[in-house]
C-alpha cells in the first residue's frame, strides 16, 4: 500500500502530492469525512472566511480543512496557473494546516463551460470530524490526463490535442489508473464510492460503458460536469470520494 502521512490536529490522514495540493485523504480511525457544497459559487477570499466560521461552529479546528473542490472563469496557461497556486496556498500557510512545503490539502478545480464565475471560487469543501465507529471515508483529489509534479503539463498529456473516440478512452484510462493508485493508497475502491465526478466537454458516451462501466466506476452513478480542466491542453479529469453526510448551504 501506497504510504500516506497523518496530518497533525486534522483527524485525516493524506496521500502526498505536489505543493498546491495532496492526491487525497481518508479519515482517522474516530473520525469521518463530511462535505459542505455551496448552492452559488464563492469566491475564494470569501469562500475561506465561510470555510473557518463552519468549522468554528462545529468545534473543530483549521487543519480539520481536507479538500476542496473549486471553480474558475477559464483554464489557466502554465504560468497563469503557478501563480494562482502560489496564491492559494498562502491562506493554507497562514492557517498553519500547510507546513515546510507539504500540503495535506486535496483539491479539484475544473472550469466550467456553461456560466462560469468571475474568479476562482469554491464549489464545495470537505473536513474531519470526530464520530466513533465511522466506516471508512476517503475523498480523492481531481486528476487531469497529465504527469503532475513535473515541469509543465503540456509535455506530458496523454494524446495531447486529441479527442476522438480512441484518444478519449486513452486519456480517461489514464486517469481512471490514477483514481485506482490513490484510492489504493487508503485501501479504497470503486465499489466503495458514494460519489464520482466527470469533467469534461468532450464526448465520452463511447467510453461510459465500456471503460467506466467495466471497471465499477458506474455502481453509484456519474456526475458530469460540462467543465474543462484547469490548465489549457487538458481534456479529461476525475475525482471521487466516500462521503457519507453531504449538505448544501446557501
Amino acid at each position: 500500500m501506497i504510504a500516506t502521512v497523518e496530518a497533525p490536529n486534522s483527524g485525516y490522514r493524506f496521500m502526498p502530492g505536489v505543493s498546491q495540493y495532496s492526491c487525497g485523504i481518508a479519515a482517522l480511525p474516530g473520525f469521518t469525512i463530511e462535505r459542505v457544497r455551496f448552492a452559488d459559487p464563492v469566491p475564494l477570499k470569501a469562500g475561506f472566511e465561510r470555510i473557518a466560521e463552519i468549522l468554528k461552529r462545529a468545534g473543530r479546528p483549521l487543519a480539520a480543512f481536507g479538500a476542496c473542490e473549486l471553480r474558475s472563469p477559464a483554464p489557466f496557461t502554465e504560468d497563469g496557473f503557478k501563480a494562482f497556486n502560489e496564491s492559494y496556498i498562502q491562506t493554507l500557510i497562514g492557517w498553519g494546516v500547510m507546513k515546510d512545503g507539504v500540503n495535506p490539502v486535496a483539491r479539484s478545480n475544473v472550469c466550467p463551460k456553461l456560466d462560469p464565475p468571475g474568479e476562482p471560487s469554491f464549489h464545495a469543501f470537505c473536513y474531519a470530524v470526530p464520530a466513533s465507529r465511522a466506516p471508512l471515508s476517503f475523498v480523492i483529489a481531481g486528476s487531469g490526463e497529465s504527469v503532475e509534479g513535473k515541469a509543465n503539463y503540456r509535455d506530458h498529456i496523454v494524446r495531447a490535442g486529441d479527442t476522438s473516440p480512441a484518444g478519449m478512452l486513452e486519456k480517461a484510462k489514464w486517469v481512471l489508473d490514477e483514481m485506482e493508485r490513490r484510492m489504493s493508497a487508503f485501501g479504497g475502491a470503486w465499489r466503495q464510492t458514494t460519489a464520482v465526478q466527470l469533467y469534461t466537454v468532450q464526448d465520452i458516451c463511447s467510453i461510459l460503458e465500456g471503460e467506466l462501466g467495466r471497471r465499477g466506476v458506474l455502481r453509484n452513478g456519474l456526475t458530469w460536469h460540462f467543465n474543462r480542466p484547469p490548465v489549457e491542453g487538458l481534456d479529461y479529469e476525475m475525482d471521487c470520494r466516500c462521503v457519507y453526510s453531504e449538505r448544501v448551504m446557501v
